[in-house]
Parts: C-alpha cells; sequence; structure tokens
C-alpha cells in the first residue's frame, strides 16, 4: 500500500483522514495514515493552537490542513466578518426560529448563546477567500503541515505561490473530471475525486465512476478517490482504479476520539445509507448530510431561499446547537456520506486502520488467487 504518493509525504500507508477533530488527526497519523485537520470553522488564534497540540502529539511526523475558499459566497459578508448575524435577512431568522419553538425546542441559556453565536460568526467568517487566507498565514507557522487542500475549487495564484514557496502540497476536491483540469492548471498536484456518496460539500457524479476519469484527466498526477469508502477492499479498488490512496470521513465520526457527543453517535449509529442526503440548508451550498425535519424544512414550499456562504452557515449552526442540548434526533442533520450505514458501534482511530489495512490484504490475496487460477 506504500505508493508513490505515500513515499513522497510521508505516511506509511496511503489512508488521508478528514477530520474536525484534533484527535482523529492525531491517532491517524500516529497509525501510520495521514491526518487532516478540518480549518475552515476555526478562528485563527484556535486553530494556532488546535495546530500547535497536533504538533506536539504526533511524534514530528506530517499532516495537513483543510480549508474552504469557495468562488461564490456573499461579498459583504467579507468586508463584514466580525457582524455576520446583522446581514441575515429578518425573514430567515423568523423562520429558523418558528421551526424550532414549534417543534417545543428551547432557547439556548443566554451565556451559552453568546458563546456559541460568537464562535459561529467568527468561524463561519473564515469561509470567504480572504478568511481562508487568515488561516493559511497561521498554517504557515507549522512546518509539520505538508498538505494543504482546498475544498470548493482551486485555491487563487498568490496561495498556490505562497505554499509551494514553503514546499507545501496543494491539494483540491473535485465531483468532475473538468474541474480537476481547471485545477491542475491552476497549480493543484493532489486530487481528490470526490464521489457523490461523500459527506459534506458534494457533486453528482459516483466515486467508481468519477475517480477513473479524474485519474486519466490529472496524466500520472496522484489522485486520491473519496466517498463511500470504509473498507480495504474499497482502498483495493481504488488502487486499481489508479489512484494513489483514499480520503476518508465519515469513517472517524463513530470513533471514540470523534468530536461527536455521545448523543450525536447514536444518530449516526442509527443511520442508514439512505439517511443521507444531499441539501442547501446547512452552508447554502450542497452538503450530504443526515436527513431531519430541520433539514427538511427549508426544501418545503415557502421556505425562503438559501442564504449564500457563510451567511446559511451562521444562521444554521446556532440552530445546530439548540437541537443537540435538547438532544432531538429528530431534528439533528450533520454532514455524513452515504457510508453512515456501516457505522453501528463506536471503535476507535486505531481499531479502524488496523482493520481498513487487514481488509486490503485479504482483498489482494483475493485478486491473486483469481489470478492464479
Amino acid at each position: 500500500m506504500r505508493t508513490a504518493l505515500a513515499k513522497t509525504i510521508g505516511c506509511d500507508a496511503p489512508i488521508f483522514a478528514f477530520s474536525h477533530c484534533r484527535d482523529v488527526v492525531v491517532e491517524v497519523t500516529k497509525a501510520g495514515g495521514f491526518g487532516v485537520l478540518g480549518a475552515s470553522t476555526f478562528r485563527p488564534d484556535l486553530l494556532e493552537q488546535e495546530l500547535r497540540w497536533i504538533d506536539d502529539h504526533v511524534g514530528g511526523r506530517p499532516y495537513g490542513v483543510d480549508v474552504i475558499i469557495p468562488s461564490t459566497y456573499d461579498r459583504e459578508a467579507e468586508q463584514e466578518a466580525g457582524d455576520l448575524e446583522k446581514l441575515i435577512p429578518e425573514r430567515h431568522k423568523q423562520f429558523m426560529e418558528g421551526l424550532l419553538e414549534a417543534a417545543g425546542v428551547p432557547p439556548l441559556p443566554e451565556h451559552e448563546r453568546e458563546r456559541i453565536q460568537r464562535e459561529i460568526v467568527e468561524g463561519r467568517g473564515n469561509m470567504t477567500p480572504d478568511g481562508a487566507r487568515r488561516l493559511l498565514e497561521v498554517t504557515l507557522t507549522h512546518p509539520q503541515v505538508r498538505l494543504v487542500v482546498s475544498a470548493l475549487g482551486a485555491p487563487p495564484p498568490d496561495v498556490v505561490e505562497k505554499l509551494r514557496s514553503r514546499g507545501i502540497m496543494i491539494g483540491a476536491l473535485c465531483g468532475k473530471a473538468a474541474h480537476a483540469v481547471r485545477q491542475k492548471a491552476a497549480g493543484v498536484e493532489l486530487f481528490i475525486a470526490q464521489g457523490t456518496e461523500a459527506g459534506g460539500h458534494t457533486g453528482d457524479i459516483a466515486t467508481m465512476v468519477l475517480v477513473p476519469q479524474v485519474v486519466e484527466a490529472c496524466e500520472g498526477m496522484p489522485v486520491l478517490a473519496a466517498g463511500g469508502i470504509t473498507r480495504g477492499s474499497q482502498i483495493a479498488a481504488a488502487l486499481a482504479m489508479g489512484a494513489e490512496g483514499v480520503w476518508t470521513g465519515t469513517i472517524w465520526l463513530g470513533t471514540r476520539e470523534s468530536e461527536l457527543t455521545p448523543f450525536e453517535k447514536e444518530a449516526i449509529f442509527v443511520a442508514k445509507a439512505e439517511d443521507a442526503v444531499r441539501r442547501k440548508a446547512r452552508t447554502g451550498k450542497t452538503v450530504r448530510m443526515l436527513k431531519s425535519k430541520l433539514s427538511e424544512a427549508w426544501e418545503e414550499p415557502g421556505a425562503p431561499p438559501y442564504l449564500p456562504t457563510p451567511l446559511q452557515g451562521v444562521l444554521y449552526n446556532e440552530a445546530h446547537a439548540r437541537v443537540v442540548r435538547a438532544q432531538r434526533r429528530d431534528l439533528y442533520s450533520f454532514p455524513a456520506g452515504q457510508a453512515v450505514g456501516t457505522i453501528t458501534q463506536e471503535t476507535s482511530v486505531r481499531e479502524v486502520m488496523l482493520r481498513l489495512q487487514t481488509e486490503y490484504l485479504a482483498a489482494i490475496d483475493r485478486m491473486l488467487a483469481l489470478a492464479e487460477g
């Protein structure tokens, strides 16, 4: 499993793990994989704390950081990053409040609301190009970061130049081969072919269809397969299609190192593959997430139009905090891929890493037996 990419970037197994949780990033990296911290919802000062902690716990191993650099977003919000709530229309606020009141979800205590609102506004405000640049300035002070991934498109030219000057590999997620072609022209060096099965911001093309197309479009440059990967046999399939590793996310939600609360993990454990739907309620862009009454209410006739990034996220995430505090599973949504249906109980990161590699070897043995037979 030690592909050329794994050798280049400095990991033992090309299992890339995206997580908003530093503990997952550290444990995957220590287990021989490559952890990537989702940084877009952190304030710069909090990101500095997270990266410093990771530096201190990975034993000198390299890791990565993922930021969101959207091509379409609310430009006024970029200028008013410290006071985004005032940009949310009253109609949208009333609609969300009406949903929660009708469902009997109590408001947050005032001190908790102030804390949540501050974290959401200051974090979601970084989901713009200028916000991403602020996060990258922090990232560049940590030499163990060997990879920066741009979600939602290729990074701007100034970002590419700065990252290259520091010897940091540049990655980007793509949902079409055409995306990969544009990203390659922009200076991207690692292409993450993210199928529609994946959690978070996804496109329409399935992983098995997308990966070979991106491999061909990138002409020998490294590609990771993403979307629905929870088994070692799928890693073998990805490598067979020409990828040099896999990008995983949903599989880590059920680990004890995950950032999710026990209530949230239980929602993950009972969810089925068909419960992971694509909706815009969370960020204003299409996100595969757990279906709930809250996500579906925004699809109904009469619902307000979705707000652009990052305003929809500011509006949604306070409501999400209220739902979690009230432990209302019927209203709970979280970004998760269709692979959520295979996650039924709590495990550890090390157990997952061992199982993936054991299953991979078993799959290779089966294929060799077929070839010999």
